[in-house]
């Protein structure tokens, strides 16, 4: 059962900023990761269901999360139809993000009161995402869809509109500054923030320093904005 409501982890998702993207086959490597963004300042973490037995992996890891870190906001991504969303939502998951579009996700989730952020590509599909109940719509990948000029173009006739890009966002001034001035409400990040090498080498305390600087950037950014 989900700790946290959908609106929790939407004001959540805005207060941060950043919600991390991350999948390992390994338990351990995946609590390093947890931690790693969590002392750097991370509140929300998305685990992706990339691999066999990923919800395996994600269910140990929640009970790591709920025990040793009560406050972070765990949730579940690349999930693409409602059997596995109700099975992440049976593990604990906080919320649910799609790549795609469901609707049948949409009757899932809404009924047990779990976010779900699907993934949209045009004004159309993230109407009907919002129609059926989506709070926050992600654009994926971010940077494939039209970068920051597109969702500065969404928000012009939607101002109500709350949208997470995920794919092609970096942790740097220049690029954040692009994505939040044009009014996102939150970004994911991936390979861009843990990147393979730090996973390699298992510098995890470069890896809460990326982090603290990413959300520090973030801050400053939407205190100017203001």
């Amino acid at each position: 059962m989900a700790r946290f409501s959908r609106i929790e982890v939407a004001m959540k998702m805005a207060e941060t900023g950043i919600v991390p993207v991350f999948y390992h086959n390994d338990i351990n490597v995946c609590k390093k990761v947890i931690q790693s963004c969590y002392d750097g300042g991370v509140r929300v973490f998305e685990f992706t269901n990339r691999g066999d037995f990923a919800h395996e992996v994600f269910s140990e890891l929640n009970k790591y999360v709920i025990a040793e870190y009560p406050d972070m906001i765990l949730g579940t991504g690349s999930v693409i139809d409602a059997a596995t969303a109700a099975l992440y939502i049976q593990l604990g998951s906080n919320f649910i993000v799609a790549p795609i579009l469901n609707e049948e996700m949409a009757k899932v989730c809404n009924r047990r009161k779990i976010m779900w952020s699907p993934g949209c590509g045009s004004l159309s599909e993230i109407n009907r995402a919002e129609e059926l109940g989506a709070e926050i719509c992600k654009i994926f990948p971010g940077s494939e869809v039209g970068g920051p000029s597109f969702v500065k173009a969404i928000k012009g006739p939607c101002p109500w509109t709350s949208i997470m890009p995920t794919g092609g966002v970096e942790p740097t001034q220049e690029n954040l500054e692009a994505w939040f001035k044009a009014g996102v409400h939150c970004v994911g990040m991936g390979s861009r923030l843990i990147t393979k090498e730090i996973i390699k080498s298992e510098d995890y305390a470069l890896l809460t320093e990326k982090v603290k600087e990413a959300i520090k950037i973030v801050r400053i950014i939407k205190r100017l904005l203001k």
